[in-house]
């Protein structure tokens, strides 16, 4: 028998990894390794399992399925991401491919097209579902070729992204430095870094900029 597929599956809805679970269980080329429910877990059982495929969804608490994908790639590019999400944005899809994410595909796809999908990104094709491709073309024929904004995202430091989530989701400069292992003085740091590269004044306008950003929602 050939190797089987090793799966990883992100996601913070344990009723959705369930139904998941038992979906791919009764294909013999796939094998589940692990699950987790939120992003830093994920990039922690991405080094420990060695997955070839990582379901990743997006809205995760911690660290958020883009710098989760962002971290893994860096760290373990042969590891193929495959985006399975409720969210159908070209924004989303963008960044996510931007970062390494091998396919794109939408929770309520059909079973045979997740399946297909899982294979696809392990031989190493990329994969997008229909509703996905049909939102870059409309994109492409009404964009102009207009510049990044200074403070697109993708000009913050890893470490810089995390803070910032983890400062939109409400926790203290306390929590954050125990979550991310740090002093608190270096969070602190981290937070006037991020104001100063962001041309921002105070915790409620980081907030906003996540949420603009889509790297928290509402």
């Amino acid at each position: 028998m050939s190797q089987k597929i090793s799966i990883l599956i992100a996601d913070d809805h344990t009723l959705f990894r369930s139904g998941i679970r038992a979906l791919l269980e009764d294909e013999q080329d796939i094998v589940i390794v692990g699950e987790s429910n939120d992003g830093r877990e994920t990039v922690r059982l991405a080094g420990q399992l060695k997955p070839n495929v990582i379901l990743m969804d997006i809205a995760m608490p911690l660290l958020n399925g883009l710098e989760a994908t962002r971290q893994i790639k860096h760290e373990h590019p042969e590891i193929n991401v495959l985006v399975l999400t409720m969210y159908d944005h070209e924004e989303y899809f963008r960044q996510m491919l931007e970062v390494g994410a091998s396919g794109y595909i939408i929770k309520r796809a059909a079973a045979h097209e997740l399946v297909s999908a899982i294979r696809a990104v392990y031989n190493g094709e990329a994969v997008l579902s229909p509703v996905i491709t049909r939102l870059v073309l409309e994109d492409y024929l009404r964009r102009d070729s207009a510049t990044k904004v200074e403070d697109d995202p993708n000009t913050l430091s890893s470490r810089e992204r995390e803070v910032l989530q983890l400062i939109a989701e409400g926790k203290t400069s306390r929590e954050i430095a125990e979550i991310l292992s740090l002093s608190v003085k270096t969070v602190q740091s981290h937070r006037t870094n991020l104001m100063q590269k962001l041309d921002l004044h105070d915790r409620g306008d980081l907030i906003k900029y996540a949420i603009q950003k889509k790297i928290i929602e509402l």
